[in-house]
């Protein structure tokens, strides 16, 4: 009985020490400014809490501190002087074929302009870079205006939202993007066939670069367009034709594939979920859009701009 009621003691006096600790630690946020909408200001250095305004900060650029706003706009005018023509008002290239800064890895890696600072001073003149005259300064300047747009983009690599739309400046090497098309492309899809009239029907460069990078709508060689323009294509459908240890064949569009099961929609319209047991069952997948993704790696900005130039020659 003493031991019970030395238990019950022991906890009250838990529970009250507890609660003392409790009302003495860290207070909670204080409440905001009445009429403001406003939280708490954040300390002095603390990066921005919700990607510059716009809801969680999701990418490493809109998890720097917020740039002195005076430098910023120095860097705009200096960047507007010397980068521009090259690099594109909002860093996705301009009409002189410089770039995308908005992917590039020494933008993205830099700090405070350091990376940037040998390649403005002439570290690749040999690769088509000139050499600035921007004091070290000024390039800092510079450096922090492209971290700014980088930090206000919807997503990593994409650009700022703006009311202006993007110029629709096609800046690559036609012929040269014909020979890329030629090795790389020609053996499913054909200028005369399916790309036939392409750039009649989708003119804004931007848009034709995102189709046959994507190679969204394009049919395949023999294939066509539907609708008078491109459009997505059953033979973009990934197919698979599955060989059971008894012989038996099923095939359809593909649903699901791990290393236990697949599961297609037979002709029927009905899924058929097969159990895959090792090497017994056989499995054979087809996915027109494999050469794109298999290309996706390799793929340089000059490519992309050489073959959308092409493309946009087929009126």
């Amino acid at each position: 009985m003493h031991r019970v009621l030395a238990a019950s003691a022991l906890a009250a006096a838990f529970t009250v020490v507890a609660a003392h600790v409790t009302a003495q630690g860290t207070p909670p946020p204080p409440a905001p400014a009445a009429g403001t909408g406003q939280g708490p200001t954040p300390p002095s250095g603390a990066p921005p809490p919700a990607g510059r305004g716009r809801g969680q900060a999701v990418f490493p650029a809109q998890q720097r501190p917020p740039g002195d706003p005076a430098l910023i706009e120095r860097g705009k005018a200096l960047y507007s002087t010397y980068c521009s023509a090259c690099h594109g008002a909002d860093l996705r290239g301009g009409g002189m074929g410089g770039p995308n800064l908005l992917r590039s890895p020494v933008v993205l890696m830099d700090q405070a302009g350091e990376l940037l600072l040998p390649i403005i001073h002439g570290e690749r003149k040999e690769r088509g870079m000139p050499a600035l005259p921007l004091q070290d300064e000024e390039v800092k300047a510079v450096a922090e205006f492209i971290h700014d747009v980088l930090s206000r983009g919807r997503g990593q690599g994409a650009p700022p939202e703006s009311d202006t739309p993007p110029p629709n400046s096609i800046v690559g090497d036609p012929a040269a993007g014909q020979a890329y098309f030629a090795a790389k492309c020609s053996s499913c899809h054909s200028p005369t066939g399916d790309l036939q009239g392409i750039a009649t029907a989708v003119p804004e460069g931007k848009e034709l670069q995102n189709l046959w990078v994507t190679g969204g709508g394009f049919g395949g060689r023999g294939g066509g367009r539907r609708g008078g323009g491109p459009a997505v294509s059953a033979s973009r459908t990934i197919t698979a034709i599955v060989t059971l240890p008894s012989g038996e064949k099923a095939e359809g569009p593909l649903v699901r594939l791990d290393n236990f099961y697949i599961t297609i929609t037979q002709a029927d319209g009905t899924q058929r979920t097969i159990r895959r047991e090792g090497d017994r069952t056989r499995v054979e997948i087809n996915d027109p859009l494999a050469p794109h993704k298999a290309m996706l790696p390799t793929l340089t900005d000059k490519d992309m701009r050489d073959v959308t130039a092409y493309l946009a020659t087929l009126k």
